[in-house]
């Protein structure tokens, strides 16, 4: 598994729950084809291939019966990130910088933690305003492919929790993971 397998899988999920809602495909085709999947996280198409069959390969992801769309396993990924996700991709804050806020700083947790001081994390990103410890993302389109999925930005700052939180913290970020993941 590479760190990118990770971002395209929560893609799939995120277009998964935006189909839920009625979105057609796109102008790219179908929602779950390489070349849309690697327009819409930056990740190279050949990239999204070898990172779709590696998935698939390991479980985490199976063609549908017709086999025009990619279906994630959803019980078996969340398992590989509460209980892998931080021995495989671990992360430190790092350096002071401007980016975008993740973990227990993004929205979607910052009201469900109280800090424990005035540092945020991060995801480096010259054109935001929020200024906190970098932390690498998962791969390093991340800040351009959650600029336009709201769905995407929850899951990957959930992970990041995860990744750099202490037990406390992690339960907090994995109930709200699972929620969103298995629901």
């Amino acid at each position: 598994m590479k760190s990118q397998d990770i971002l395209l899988l929560l893609k799939v999920l995120s277009l998964e729950k935006s189909e839920l809602d009625s979105v057609p495909d796109s102008e790219h085709g179908s929602q779950t084809s390489a070349r849309n999947l690697a327009a819409l996280t930056g990740v190279g198409k050949t990239e999204v291939n070898a990172s779709l069959n590696r998935s698939i390969d390991v479980g985490l992801a199976k063609m549908s019966v017709r086999g025009k769309s990619l279906l994630i396993n959803k019980k078996p990924l969340l398992e590989f990130i509460v209980h892998g996700i931080k021995y495989v991709f671990p992360v430190k804050p790092a350096e002071m910088t401007r980016g975008i806020p993740t973990a227990f700083a993004a929205p979607v947790l910052n009201k469900k933690l109280m800090s424990a001081g005035d540092l945020i994390c991060v995801w480096p990103d010259a054109s935001a305003s929020d200024m906190g410890q970098a932390i690498l993302p998962l791969y390093k389109t991340v800040p351009i492919a959650i600029k336009q999925d709201k769905q995407l930005y929850e899951y990957l700052a959930l992970v990041d929790a995860i990744r750099i939180g202490r037990a406390r913290e992690s339960k907090i970020a994995i109930t709200e993971l699972s929620k969103r993941i298995l629901n």
